[in-house]
């Protein structure tokens, strides 16, 4: 019976698909800070070397939780935040105009594309998507973020006093972000609550947290 029931197992693992993992940043990119924003891209779009539909076609791609076409195209190289459960994804926005958005269709070499814009309000620049999602859900710490961002201090400014500092942050709320700096709640591991501002981005555009998208 229970070779029966290891053997139903595997069939069953085999045959039914797989939701792709979740992809989030894990750590600071320097070679990033020329994105202005993040586009959501519906499952079909086609990439012009233009903001043109009679340029030159690079490529056509579909997507799903579970694939993505065509073969060679991995979710991990398209997207910057791709939660398959929610089928949701956002790919990095260097350019757009009123009906286009330029996108970074391929991480690991930093090639750019031209997609039309299906919806407008899908384009949310840095600070929009701060506000919309790590208002909802928290934020993170970057691998690689500097030291620095672990002073809370009582106004957004350099030199304003440090109130307290994070060690192990278990949650991080953000309130509002006001220029490169966030006005958090922070509970860290010895449970002690912590209000005021840390850096969320730095003078260069380098991005030190992510929203903890669930």
């Amino acid at each position: 019976m229970k070779k029966i029931l290891v053997i139903l197992t595997l069939f069953i693992g085999l045959f039914l698909p797989a939701n792709a993992d979740n992809i989030m940043p894990v750590s600071i990119d320097r070679n990033d800070i020329r994105t202005l924003g993040l586009y959501q891209i519906p499952k079909n779009i086609t990439l012009y070397t233009k903001p043109d539909e009679t340029s030159e076609v690079i490529n056509d791609i579909k997507w799903s939780a579970t694939d993505i076409f065509p073969e060679g195209v991995r979710f991990k190289d398209l997207f910057v935040v791709f939660i398959p459960s929610k089928e949701l994804g956002y790919c990095a926005v260097t350019d757009e105009t009123d009906d286009w958005v330029e996108i970074i269709y391929n991480n690991r070499t930093g090639e750019t594309a031209w997609i039309k814009k299906d919806d407008p309000y899908k384009f949310l620049t840095w600070i929009n998507f701060y506000n919309t999602y790590g208002r909802k859900y928290g934020l993170y710490v970057l691998k690689g973020a500097p030291d620095e961002i672990k002073k809370i201090q009582s106004s957004p400014d350099y030199m304003a006093q440090v109130l307290s500092e994070m060690n192990l942050p278990t949650k991080i709320k953000l309130n509002v972000i006001r220029g490169n700096w966030a006005l958090v709640s922070v509970l860290d591991l010895d449970r002690s609550p912590k209000t005021g501002y840390i850096r969320w981005r730095g003078d260069d555009g380098t991005r030190y947290l992510f929203p903890d998208i669930k």
